[in-house]
């Protein structure tokens, strides 16, 4: 087990348009920079209506960004054309081509010293597998195919034994503490896969209001929260820093105080990792409602 820490910055829900918070992203520009971090994640829901406009402010601010640490950054659910391929009538890569152009890989993976970063996608739109009894969910709902995380548990597969495996995707694998609401359908079946990729954290936002949980009190989630005006209950926004060692992952949120237009330290979690050696485990898992 690797005894150099390994920090994250996670944050998510920039949402460049209408309801982007400026002030806080000329904060972030100035912040993220100092914090140490070996990367930062990006999970999801860049724009606000997947323009390009929004995309190209996005791109700016991850470029900057970039000049002081690597970057992964996944699709959310308002990133995608959707309505161009309603049921995937259309094919799927119609309703990612104005993402790709920008950030390129859907599901990508990066390397970074001691630990090996993830991306999930779990953002399809208006798609059979999203589908709820809910209305409500219709477009916004995502899920996490048996595909997904089986090509995730190969990449941490094939990575050294003691680097840190982290797991990115939009949507919000714990229920949201205010919302209520699961992010991913058949979230069920979707826990048992994800314990099952061997990841040590997963890394989500979507609901716009922060968390710091477990999976079934084994694996870590950190919720990171969004930098727009449409925060949970009008509380603040938050983002958070993530490290992990050979003993446990802590989760430390940094919350948004809009008179000194700056981010605070604020409430802190730590979850212990499990002992032991890190063992491959294979899991089978369909698709089904909850």
């Amino acid at each position: 087990m690797s005894l150099t820490p390994v920090t994250i910055v996670h944050i998510s829900d920039l949402h460049f348009g209408g309801y982007a918070d400026l002030a806080q992203i000329e904060a972030l520009d100035r912040f993220l920079p100092t914090l140490g971090a070996g990367a930062t994640v990006v999970s999801g829901d860049l724009s606000q209506r997947a323009r390009h406009g929004e995309f190209q402010a996005a791109h700016a601010f991850l470029q900057r960004l970039r000049g002081h640490m690597p970057v992964l950054v996944i699709p959310g659910n308002h990133d995608i054309e959707w309505w161009k391929s309603p049921f995937g009538a259309f094919g799927a890569a119609v309703k990612y081509a104005k993402y790709a152009r920008y950030f390129g890989d859907l599901t990508p993976v990066l390397e970074v010293p001691g630990a090996i970063i993830a991306g999930a996608l779990s953002s399809y739109g208006v798609a059979f597998g999203s589908l709820t009894w809910n209305l409500r969910d219709v477009a916004v709902k995502g899920h996490l195919p048996a595909s997904e995380t089986t090509r995730v548990g190969k990449v941490f597969a094939h990575a050294p034994p003691d680097a840190v495996r982290i797991l990115a995707v939009h949507h919000n694998v714990l229920r949201g503490a205010l919302s209520h609401r699961q992010g991913l359908a058949d979230w069920r079946s979707v826990w048992r896969r994800l314990r099952a990729t061997g990841a040590d954290v997963v890394l989500c936002g979507h609901d716009h209001h922060e968390g710091a949980g477990q999976i079934e009190g084994t694996l870590a989630v950190s919720t990171s929260g969004t930098h727009s005006f449409r925060t949970r209950g009008g509380r603040p926004s938050v983002f958070n820093l993530v490290t992990i060692d050979e003993r446990a992952v802590r989760i430390q949120h940094f919350r948004w105080e809009s008179a000194g237009r700056r981010f605070l330290q604020s409430d802190a979690t730590a979850f212990a990792r499990p002992p032991g050696p890190r063992v491959t485990v294979s899991v089978a898992g369909g698709e089904g409602e909850p």
